[in-house]
């Protein structure tokens, strides 16, 4: 008996052999047995459909769980805030951690030295921010997990090596892996895909880095803001840790309970922005409820002024809270 098989059929077979991807062979399959004319003619054709269907789902399957089994990483915040290393193989990444942290990576002139993220605290006069070398940014071994981490980041610092005339290759090359993951790095995010970014210009001790670090400023302009730096020899370090920290858009506010002093040692973390009420809430949540008005010591004018629920905190202020 023939066949007689529908144009509907012809195409779904056609969608099947200039399949590129097994989801793509898989949905082109199902759509043949769905369609494919149901009589004795057909039989031996149906059977073997459903016998390509099952195959191509159990090898689907299996790439499934290898995938899964693949290492997922992730690094749970600590301190003020966390800041993402990002950048090209042997731009100095883990030297900066070493540097900058106690931490202990491995350091070596061959890439990918670094293969899993690793965290470190950094001190900023009485915080810690913490700071997380991961492998480079490259169209080789990258992987998707680092991307995770670099958008989870509360920020990310773009290290670049100003040791090699490379070096804006090698940048827009992480710029486009990064804009591929839908990660754009900026000064200042409006975006849900943007992330709040600098960049380290490091290996500043090396022949002809002041030449590539102009050009690199020229390369960026305004848009993003640019450190250099030697993690060698420690030139600029403490520029950058108090960059990291204005990065995070973070501000250190200290309570001050009625007629003691403030504990100068353990600031609470707020966001920039934040106002009189934000601090009552991150200081006890009952104040939240209760707060009549605060008294406010400051850098300029406040030296124990009252102010209102809604007055807008600076880096460094001190309250007293009334309930």
């Amino acid at each position: 008996m023939p066949a007689n098989l529908t144009p509907q059929y012809r195409e779904a077979d056609r969608k099947f052999k200039t399949a590129t991807t097994p989801q793509n062979k898989l949905a082109a399959l199902e759509e043949m047995l769905a369609i494919i004319p149901k009589h004795k003619g057909t039989e031996k054709m149906q059977a073997d459909l459903k016998s390509r269907i099952a195959k191509l789902r159990a090898q689907t399957q299996q790439k499934k769980s290898a995938a899964r089994g693949r290492p997922i990483y992730h690094v749970d915040r600590e301190g003020a805030g966390q800041v993402a290393l990002v950048g090209a193989p042997n731009v100095g990444k883990s030297s900066l951690l070493r540097a900058l942290t106690n931490a202990q990576p491995e350091i070596a002139e061959y890439p990918f030295t670094t293969r899993v993220p690793l965290p470190g605290m950094m001190a900023y006069e009485n915080v810690q921010i913490q700071l997380v070398d991961l492998p480079p940014v490259t169209t080789d071994v990258t992987e998707g997990w680092l991307f995770g981490i670099i958008r989870n980041a509360d920020a990310a610092a773009l290290v670049v090596n100003l040791s090699t005339d490379d070096l804006l290759t090698q940048t827009e090359q992480v710029q486009a892996l990064l804009g591929g993951a839908k990660l754009t790095l900026v000064a200042e995010p409006r975006e849900p895909n943007q992330k709040r970014a600098l960049v380290v210009a490091n290996k500043l001790d090396a022949e002809g880095a002041a030449s590539r670090l102009a050009l690199l400023r020229e390369f960026f302009g305004n848009a993003l803001s640019i450190v250099p730096v030697s993690a060698t020899h420690g030139t600029g370090l403490q520029d950058l840790r108090r960059a990291l920290f204005h990065l995070l858009g973070v501000i250190r506010v200290y309570s001050k309970p009625p007629g003691r002093k403030a504990d100068n040692s353990a600031p609470f973390i707020l966001k920039r922005g934040a106002t009189v009420l934000d601090a009552a809430e991150a200081i006890h949540k009952d104040f939240v409820a209760r707060l009549k008005y605060a008294r406010l010591w400051g850098k300029d004018e406040y030296q124990g002024q009252m102010v209102g629920r809604e007055h807008v905190l600076e880096d460094g202020d001190i309250i007293e809270l009334h309930a």
